[in-house]
């Protein structure tokens, strides 16, 4: 007999003395504590409320969860252990095995007791009371289907009382053969494996049961009468349904993420019996040659010791030449036949370990998918979220603080931070953390303006959700490595498919290799006309002696790429090899010596190549894209290249030409720009490195290709702004907004076509002349304005910005 105290009470139960209690683990224990007895005046409790009849189905009007938790809490109570000391104080349903509430099936509680009862025929008094008020039955969830708990005690009393000693158990068991008892560690060991699975199933409900006190603890907070006056009921509640939305989703991408796991586990699995297959297919092959090798040796030694005997003995009746030829024959055939039935078993053996690799690897794709997609969708809901809370901050009609403001900004701080080494794990709604570089060396997320923090960590995360869903489809890596598989014993060499696959954007891994070559093809007359060390000559020379431009060169070095950790410090990696190939390339070049431009040209190029790569790079930029005088003081091409730009808007975008007519917008002043540096500092660095792959092999036509496109890609947003401010303040942030790269080099080399390289030439060249008949004007003006100062008493008041530097 046990007994068991349950508040104040003394519960007691009958069970066979050859029954034994097993010590409770922790995670049971746990669950026993958290489902404590709580009593309610006049009510019953423990065994007592357990030996009751069941109460009848509430109704939809006295219905209480109050008071059904206590009677399931009161009923969980006779299956705790009891509180005295000892083991005999313990009930004698406990087992360490976690339990759940299951319906009873009538149909399978009458066939388990039928069969107890033929088992083990016992007076009534010596059963325990197993009866219960309540309609749910107690059992183990095994790892397929539900075992109750009658079975489970019926079956361990039967093992038990199999298991005493006794004469005729002696005997028995001396007759046991050795393939029962295997059988028999085997069932305990699958019975092990199910206790194990059950237990770590209680411990996700557990760790699910935490996660929803916390959420309700957060709910209750929010619900606070403090919380509700600070912030609007319609708010407030938008604010609880994108919580819900995130929650479920970071539980959705939480169980992919343990499904990828186990399917990583699943094939890793499958790996290591290939290779222990593999194995034993070697030391077979091997065990095979070996007897093979024995074969041999016993067959020449008795052909040899046949032969001598026949030799030496000459007995009538020893086989003949022919005869032993024969028997080898035979046997080679044997042998012959025996390897390829060996060879036909290994086969199929291969065949089918492919097809579980193949099986396993497709299965793993499928899910490395699923979880791109679901993460891309993460990555949109907290940009959202990041626009809610900074709405929620500065709301329009209301000035006033209360404690909802409070909390909005620090939601919004945990928000803005990127990622470090030590995040805090406290975090109840945490979205999803962005690096602070990007793989370029750009920084993604600003330092100092708030609001520039905010929209560029929208920008971030929207970019993040194109990347994720764009290698959900046919990578173009694959192609890559496809076209240079095909030219591996051969040189790269122009062609429609190289130029398709390079418009398409090159991979970072390739993008060094494809820019030399292009640099190389565009520069190789220069080359063969210089000698071998060129650059490092300029170079030296440089170092040696200061010219003019040395000095507005290292002025600019620290105002290239300011938000590039290459060029951030005086320090960086970048700006000593960015100070060398300026300083070269001003000795190559002493007409230009050195612009406000190239620093930023120079600087891309280095992202990729090595200084003397870079240093060509400049000069296929310069000498061989670009009209004469595109970087010299007039900048005389860069503004015939703007006047052939306006001349392409209005007749590739009319509607969009006129409306800026209309409201005396000069763009020109914002696209003047974008030619000279070919949109450093104008685009997202995603979309910047692919203007610059067409840019390196096509040539400058490039840069008015990409121009329209921009237009075009916002064309209908400048189309609804109605005021010339407003269309200029647009104008200088708009390509900022501009993510999808797929979709604008679609429009760039699709919906802009034709667009001939002989139409560009020839505008150039209208132009030119007109620009030159423009600055001879501008010059005869100058030189009559200088005499008519020389000539009046006064002229020592007036002097030029020129005379004052002499």
């Amino acid at each position: 007999m046990a007994e068991q105290t349950v508040s104040g009470e003394t519960t007691h139960f009958l069970l066979g003395a050859d029954v034994i209690c097993p010590h409770p683990d922790a995670s049971a224990e746990k669950a026993r504590n958290v489902l404590a007895v709580e009593t309610v005046p006049g009510e019953l409790v423990g065994a007592q409320a357990a030996h009751q009849p069941a109460p009848g189905h509430p109704n939809s009007i006295n219905f209480s969860f109050k008071q059904w938790g206590t009677e399931l809490k009161n009923s969980m109570s006779s299956f705790r252990p009891g509180r005295g000391h000892g083991d005999s104080r313990k009930s004698v349903f406990y087992t360490n095995e976690d339990w759940e509430l299951l319906d009873p099936n009538p149909k399978e509680l009458e066939e388990s007791m039928a069969q107890e009862e033929r088992k083990k025929p016992a007076p009534e008094g010596s059963r325990g009371v197993t009866g219960s008020g309540f309609p749910f039955d107690l059992g183990r969830i095994p790892y397929k289907g539900k075992r109750p708990l009658k079975d489970m005690i019926g079956s361990y009393r039967n093992r038990h009382v199999s298991s005493e000693p006794s004469a005729e158990g002696v005997q028995s068991s001396s007759s046991k053969s050795a393939s029962e008892v295997q059988l028999q560690v085997q069932s305990q060991q699958e019975e092990l494996e199910r206790l194990k699975k059950d237990l770590s199933s209680q411990k996700e409900l557990v760790r699910l049961l935490q996660q929803t006190v916390r959420s309700s603890q957060y709910d209750k907070y929010f619900a606070s009468s403090r919380l509700s006056e600070g912030i609007p009921k319609d708010a407030l509640e938008l604010l609880h349904r994108k919580d819900e939305q995130i929650l479920g989703l970071s539980g959705q991408l939480e169980r992919l993420s343990l499904e990828r796991e186990s399917l990583q586990q699943e094939a890793r699995t499958l790996k290591t019996k290939v290779g222990e297959l593999s194995e034993q297919l070697g030391m077979l092959v091997e065990t095979i040659q070996a007897k093979d090798e024995v074969i041999m040796k016993l067959s020449r030694r008795l052909s040899e010791g046949a032969d001598g005997t026949s030799s030496t003995s000459g007995v009538p009746g020893s086989p003949t030449p022919a005869s032993r030829e024969q028997l080898e024959l035979d046997r080679l055939k044997d042998n012959l036949q025996g390897y390829k039935t060996q060879n036909k078993f290994l086969n199929k053996e291969i065949l089918e370990l492919s097809a579980l690799r193949r099986n396993a690897e497709r299965r793993e794709r499928d899910l490395m998918a699923k979880y791109s997609s679901l993460e891309a969708k993460l990555c949109q809901i907290e940009s959202k979220y990041l626009i809610l809370l900074q709405e929620m901050k500065t709301p329009v009609c209301s000035e006033e603080q209360g404690p909802s403001r409070d909390v909005i900004a620090q939601l919004l701080e945990d928000a803005l931070q990127v990622e470090g080494s030590e995040q805090p794990e406290q975090a109840f709604v945490k979205p999803h953390l962005v690096s602070e570089y990007d793989i370029y060396g750009f920084r993604t997320v600003p330092e100092d303006d708030e609001e520039e923090k905010l929209v560029a960590k929208v920008r971030a995360l929207d970019l993040k959700t194109l990347h994720l869903t764009e290698t959900q489809e046919v990578s173009t890596g694959v192609k890559w490595e496809n076209y240079f598989a095909s030219t591996m014993n051969r040189e790269m060499a122009c062609s429609p498919e190289l130029k398709s696959l390079i418009r398409a954007g090159i991979p970072h891994e390739h993008r060094s290799t494809v820019w030399k070559w292009c640099v190389d093809l565009h520069t190789r007359k220069f080359k063969d006309n210089t000698e071998p060390g060129y650059f490092q000559t300029l170079l030296q020379k440089a170092l040696e002696k200061q010219n003019p431009a040395s000095k507005q060169i290292e002025l600019d070095l620290l105002r290239t790429l300011p938000t590039n950790k290459h060029y951030s410090c005086p320090t960086s990696e970048g700006i000593q090899k960015l100070r060398n190939v300026l300083l070269a390339f001003s000795w190559r070049n002493p007409d230009i010596g050195y612009c406000q431009g190239l620093n930023r040209l120079v600087a891309v190029a280095l992202l990729y190549l090595e200084q003397e790569d870079a240093f060509w790079c400049l000069v296929t930029i310069v000498e061989v894209f670009m009209p004469r005088d595109y970087y010299t003081k007039t900048l005389l091409g860069s503004q015939v290249d703007q006047r052939v730009f306006r001349d392409l808007m209005s007749e590739k975008l009319p509607r969009l030409h006129a409306h800026l007519d209309q409201y005396n917008v000069d763009y020109t002043l914002i696209t003047f720009n974008w030619f000279l540096v070919v949109f450093v500092d104008s685009v997202v660095s995603d979309i910047l490195f692919k203007i610059w792959d067409s840019f390196l092999y096509e040539g400058p036509k490039v840069i008015f290709r990409f121009a329209l496109a921009l237009f075009k890609y916002k064309e209908e947003e400048i189309l609804k702004l109605q005021d010339s401010m407003a269309i200029f303040k647009y104008l200088r942030y708009f390509t900022r907004t501009i993510l999808d790269a797929r979709k604008l080099i679609s429009i760039s080399f699709g919906d802009l076509n034709p667009f001939p390289l002989r139409q560009i030439r020839n505008r150039r060249a209208y132009h030119l002349e007109k620009v030159r008949l423009e600055l001879t004007e501008l010059e005869a003006i100058r030189e009559d304005f200088l005499r008519e100062r020389d000539s009046s008493p006064d002229k020592g008041e007036l002097v030029s910005d020129e005379e004052e530097d002499t």
